[in-house]
């Protein structure tokens, strides 16, 4: 079983031992210790809270609740919510931070606490770091009884959400309703079955929902890759439909299958959004360096220019932040546009999507093949715990001098049309190795090339 404390929140598999698994105890040492670093900065705070459909969502909101009430911090309870919702609500009301119940693509045993600022972002790696020391130490200090936070609910944040959404410039709602779209929708038993139906609703787009109880008993592995998605594409043929929209269970990544049952690819969310807004508002973009190249492809052929980040959404927001990038995210269906908030969002990215379809009125397909075709490959290669992982990622760095090298995060080679990308796993003995190329063999062939050298690098140091 799983517990993973990090600066970006805290983890884990539900039940088992303390310290080991995502137990009560754990759930309110880091919640008190997220308070205490919000009561430091602000004076009577309040705290919106909101969580995605899994079992355990109850149980950890209320302890989640209580301890911040404990605390002294009244809280704003939106109960089923999405991530970028729940991060556009705090400053909506002007709430001073907020925490997400959710862990995200990983399976229904998990769950997990992530925490939000006053402008609904993620904390900082320092506020992390903080957080997460006071944890540690146990430096809590909870409120007597006439400080004691209260509760309320709301129950027009998804509401609000899809407002802010249709009201944006870019956002063609005329255009796609006389389109007359008709989709699938998975909704993987979580919170996309409560926020997308009322955004197609108001599009005017047919829709057919399937998982679409929010029970948190996933009909499948809830990350979307081409895997676990048979189902939906089968339905998409069979309904005679447009296009298949599948969202994780937070609702902040989206992929999309074609009218034909073919994967367009989560790659190909942030390729194809950024298609639309680049034609409409040019400026640079951003994705993490382990996301395909069809975005710098994409945005140098409206003339602009593309930036990598360190993995990670706070990074990449981050990096479009200093590069004031008009569009960015991640390659895994992540789509940020910063003119609606600095945050993954699925629902927007539906908007802005179905806004290119009915601008360039095509199949989804079709779409796709406007594209350039790349492929990743994902491997990882086990090390002994006594090994030096950064002197391996080093050796590796020499090896491919000749090469374009890139160090912000791992050791990231460009070469003409392909890339490696390697990264140390943060709580394993592992190099994760992400590469790329035209084609699903030759991105394999790249990714043996790394781990045939690692092993000869093994062998001489030895």
């Amino acid at each position: 079983m799983t517990l993973i404390k990090s600066i970006s929140g805290i983890r884990g598999t539900i039940g088992g031992i303390p310290g080991k698994n995502l137990t009560p105890v754990d759930l309110v040492a880091f919640t008190s210790a997220f308070a205490t670093w919000v009561n430091e900065r602000s004076e009577k705070p309040k705290v919106v809270i909101g969580r995605d459909g899994r079992i355990s969502g109850e149980m950890v909101k209320q302890i989640v609740i209580q301890t911040l009430c404990a605390c002294g911090i009244d809280v704003v309870d939106l109960d089923y919510s999405t991530t970028p919702t729940v991060e556009m609500y705090v400053p909506y009301i002007g709430a001073q931070a907020g925490i997400i119940l959710t862990a995200s693509h990983n399976p229904m045993e998990y769950n997990a606490l992530k925490f939000l600022n006053e402008n609904g972002e993620f904390i900082s790696a320092l506020d992390g770091q903080y957080i997460l020391d006071i944890s540690e130490q146990g430096r809590f200090d909870y409120a007597r009884v006439h400080q004691l936070g209260a509760v309320s609910t709301r129950d027009d944040a998804i509401d609000f959400h899809i407002d802010q959404i249709l009201k944006l410039p870019i956002v063609h709602v005329e255009s796609i309703r006389k389109a007359g779209f008709s989709v699938v929708v998975d909704c993987i038993n979580s919170t996309g079955a409560l926020a997308i139906p009322p955004l197609l609703d108001a599009l005017h787009v047919q829709y057919t929902l399937i998982n679409d109880e929010i029970n948190g008993i996933f009909a499948h592995n809830p990350e979307p890759l081409p895997e676990h998605l048979e189902g939906i594409a089968q339905t998409v043929v069979q309904e005679g439909a447009d296009a298949g929209i599948v969202v994780d269970p937070d609702v902040d990544r989206l992929a999309f299958i074609s009218e034909d049952g073919s994967m367009f690819g989560e790659e190909y969310t942030l390729v194809a959004v950024a298609d639309y807004v680049l034609s409409k508002t040019p400026g640079n973009t951003v994705s993490n360096l382990s996301s395909t190249r069809a975005l710098r492809d994409v945005t140098e052929r409206y003339g602009q220019e593309y930036f990598a980040a360190a993995v990670g959404e706070v990074n990449v927001v981050n990096k479009m932040r200093q590069v004031d990038a008009v569009i960015g995210g991640e390659g895994n269906g992540g789509v940020i546009y910063p003119a609606l908030h600095a945050g993954r969002d699925a629902l927007l990215g539906i908007a802005l999507f179905l806004s290119l379809l009915s601008e360039r009125e095509v199949k989804v397909s079709e779409l796709r093949r406007q594209y350039p075709g790349y492929v990743i490959s994902k491997n990882k290669i086990q090390l002994n715990e006594s090994m030096d992982i950064d002197e391996i990622l080093h050796f590796l760095a020499d090896a491919y001098s000749a090469h374009e090298v890139d160090r912000t995060d791992g050791v990231k080679v460009v070469m003409p049309d392909t890339w490696i990308h390697l990264r140390k796993s943060n709580t394993e003995p592992i190099i994760r190795i992400y590469t790329e190329a035209r084609n699903k063999e030759e991105a394999d062939d790249l990714a043996q090339e790394v781990i045939e050298k690692i092993q000869v690098f093994i062998k001489a140091s030895i």
